[in-house]
């Protein structure tokens, strides 16, 4: 484990009384030593803090109570739990990877295998807080608005907050992020919608909302072998050249 995550635990041990022998040849009793409290490791001056990620999302000072000078560690801490969490998960349909160049900003995709949106394959990017996990819930973002009653049409953002208002620390994860965006294409709420025009189809002509789905998902099939939006060497990319392990990644979140 990175050393920087660690914290020391070590106590410092309280010396026993003891009696010195004055030069009269009188005993006096020592005063008590005062237990040294536990003092959390200095900062490596090679240490370099998480770079906040080029999207649109608030920052705003942590409150979680740790030391301002170990904030950054700590967070990078709370996203590699987070991440080891998705991978427990093993979400079926759903494939993640956090950014090369900032922890709190994950690229995945989403496979579709039934329903209204079959064959369905959407890609997205993650944004979490810089001050995670104390702060607002994290926001989903696809690369191409999908035709969805929960999804902007214009910046292709999925109402996450519908089902987190309210994020909870140690209670809420990442991992049920991503689930609830898997979800939404298989039940459809038309509720309070981002995309009025799909939630009112969806209700008065079934017909014709299948009918844009079908094109929504064309469409995000037909942009699969872009170039990201975002420059990174983690970024999802699915083209002829992509390597071998990536290829099977595709086929194994499809499969």
């Amino acid at each position: 484990m990175n050393p920087f995550w660690s914290m020391s635990t070590s106590s410092v041990r309280k010396r026993p009384d003891a009696d010195e022998k004055t030069l009269s040849g009188e005993l006096r009793t020592s005063p008590l030593r005062a237990s040294t409290k536990k003092q959390l490791p200095s900062i490596p001056k090679n240490a370099v803090p998480i770079t906040k990620p080029a999207s649109p999302a608030t920052s705003s000072q942590s409150t979680n109570g740790t030391h301002a000078s170990y904030g950054p560690f700590y967070l990078e801490y709370s996203l590699l739990a987070e991440f080891t969490l998705v991978v427990k998960q093993k979400l079926p349909g759903v494939y993640v990877q956090p950014s090369y160049r900032s922890a709190l900003m994950w690229f995945g995709v989403i496979f579709i295998r039934h329903g209204l949106y079959q064959d369905g394959v959407f890609k997205f990017t993650v944004y979490i807080p810089d001050n995670y996990p104390d702060g607002d819930c994290p926001r989903l973002v696809f690369d191409l608005p999908v035709f969805h009653p929960l999804v902007d049409p214009l910046s292709g953002e999925l109402d996450v907050k519908r089902a987190f208002a309210k994020w909870r620390r140690n209670h809420n994860h990442i991992w049920q992020v991503l689930m609830y965006a898997r979800r939404v294409f298989y039940k459809i709420d038309t509720t309070s919608p981002l995309n009025p025009e799909a939630a009112v189809l969806y209700e008065k002509d079934i017909q014709l909302f299948k009918s844009k789905v079908v094109d929504s998902v064309k469409l995000c099939s037909s942009h699969l072998f872009d170039q990201p939006k975002i420059e990174d060497p983690y970024a999802i990319v699915r083209s002829q050249k992509s390597s071998t392990a990536k290829a099977c990644m595709f086929l194994a979140c499809r499969g």
